[in-house]
């Protein structure tokens, strides 16, 4: 493709990322799910122009869509490592430990159980062998943190609850792609198979190598950053490297989870940031990494969408039954961690408590989005893997992802509202009664002073003071009702 070609289907990406967010909303509609749509339709219509007979006038434009130059391994080595080190650095990592049990039994247990479950469950209705149907549930198995992000900060929704799925998000990514790594060397051709115990036996380094590197890295990166106090720009610099640096060298020269090291690189500068930084600095900093990531999450699931038509168009009838299996599945290993795992370790004292409204809530909230789509379209591209298993990791990597946007992603705002985990609980109301009527107190207590001050009539004055005379013993009664 040209390079001018390329520029101007980059400039339009951009045009139609910065438009959909208000569409969205206008729409009443989750950014992520609308993206997704939207990359369908680009990618159906530009299918259509080129195989039509009836002009050849748009073929150009067409194949610049079909044949745009983003291959996995930009969305894997690029954009991801840009939304994962943004999730990290953007998350409460402080209140986020007061359910890390929770949180990690979410993000590595039910990962494990869920490509089992799902795998095991593909096995006799896939026709693929084992490593086969266990490549395809380690791909479904990664929730998407923009997708999961995105969508709860336009709910009302509890902080806590926000924080287990952000939490959860953030960091199954590192296993489920970690054990997408050990399936996929099984069924490489032309190389022989690795040894799976072998395997087995270096994922805990594998991890906790990670975990190690990218935490030295971010602690490095604050070092230098430190050096240059009065240059902000020049820190931000610094961060804009950090996250691609430490994944290509955690995956190619120590042999260990490059998505790990990224996300605690992103943990590392988090924590250590408002000591070694300015607020300014920080402000900065995490302000230039939403736009970034905002930009990452939209490219990739929108040029993983387009791709979608390409998929299904080898799909057959037969297709729709490994779809429903992967859903009922997943939703089945989810469940099983939620309402069996947790209950015990709760009655135990080794997890505090998740409320059955949050479980649920949490059961229905795993959404899949950028990061599937990008492990499919690695599959589905390596000239390594056998033609049916790339077919069927397509299909139903794509068809589970938009279950999970479309049916979930839609349903999950009136799930929340149901729920009533959009109201405030009724400690929270009355402190945030008598917090209005301090606010309105100290404001009616000023007016006659700011009158004074600025010379307004004294009719005036008085006009304001009782209609927040009136506001206060209003407030004061809802909190008088709330002292309970």
């Amino acid at each position: 493709m040209a390079l001018v070609t390329a520029l101007w289907v980059i400039a339009a990406l951009f045009l139609v990322v910065g438009l959909s967010e208000p569409v969205a909303a206008r729409l009443r509609l989750p950014f992520t799910v609308f993206l997704a749509a939207v990359g369908v339709g680009l990618g159906a219509g530009a299918t259509f122009l080129w195989q039509t007979t009836l002009t050849d006038a748009l073929n150009p434009v067409a194949r610049a869509i079909l044949d745009f130059p983003v291959s996995s391994t930009v969305l894997l080595s690029v954009f991801l490592p840009t939304l994962l080190f943004q999730a990290a650095l953007s998350v409460n990592a402080r209140r986020m430990l007061d359910d890390w049990v929770p949180i990690l039994v979410l993000a590595v247990l039910a990962v494990v159980l869920a490509t089992l479950t799902i795998g095991l469950a593909l096995l006799p209705v896939s026709g693929l062998p084992v490593m086969g149907c266990l490549l395809i549930a380690a791909i479904v198995s990664t929730t998407d943190p923009s997708a999961v992000v995105g969508i709860f900060r336009q709910l009302p929704a509890p902080q806590r609850l926000a924080r287990i799925l952000e939490g959860e998000s953030l960091l199954n990514d590192a296993a489920a792609i970690a054990l997408f790594g050990v399936f996929l060397g099984f069924l490489t051709i032309g190389r022989p198979d690795p040894d799976l115990g072998t395997e087995l036996l270096r994922f805990p380094w594998f991890l906790f190598g990670g975990i190690l590197a990218g935490w030295a890295a971010g602690r490095g990166a604050l070092g230098l950053m430190a050096l240059v106090p009065s240059h902000p720009l020049s820190q931000v610099s610094i961060t804009l490297a950090l996250p691609i640096l430490i994944y290509l060298a955690a995956e190619a020269l120590a042999g260990v989870s490059g998505v790990v090291a990224v996300v605690a690189a992103g943990l590392a500068v988090n924590l250590g940031g408002p000591g070694r930084l300015s607020p300014q600095s920080l402000t900065k900093l995490r302000e230039t990494w939403e736009l970034l990531a905002h930009w990452a999450g939209s490219f990739i699931l929108i040029l993983g969408a387009i791709f979608v038509p390409r998929f299904l168009a080898r799909a057959e009838w037969s297709d729709l039954v490994l779809v429903a299996v992967t859903a009922v599945a997943a939703l089945l290993a989810r469940g099983a961690v939620l309402y069996l795992v947790l209950p015990v370790l709760a009655a135990s004292g080794l997890s505090p408590r998740v409320e059955g409204p949050y479980r649920l809530a949490i059961l229905w909230g795993g959404l899949r989005g950028a990061v599937t789509l990008a492990l499919a379209l690695a599959v589905t591209e390596s000239p390594f893997i056998a033609p049916e298993v790339k077919r069927q990791v397509g299909i139903v990597a794509t068809g589970f992802t938009f279950f999970t946007l479309i049916v979930q992603g839609l349903t999950l705002r009136p799930l929340i509202r149901r729920l009533g985990l959009d109201r405030l609980s009724p400690l929270d109301e009355a402190l945030g009664a008598q917090v209005v009527a301090t606010a309105l107190q100290s404001v009616r207590d000023r007016v006659g002073e700011a009158a004074r001050s600025f010379g307004i009539d004294r009719g005036i004055a008085a006009a304001e003071e009782a209609m927040l005379t009136e506001r206060l013993n209003q407030a004061l009664l809802i909190a008088d009702e709330g002292t309970e």
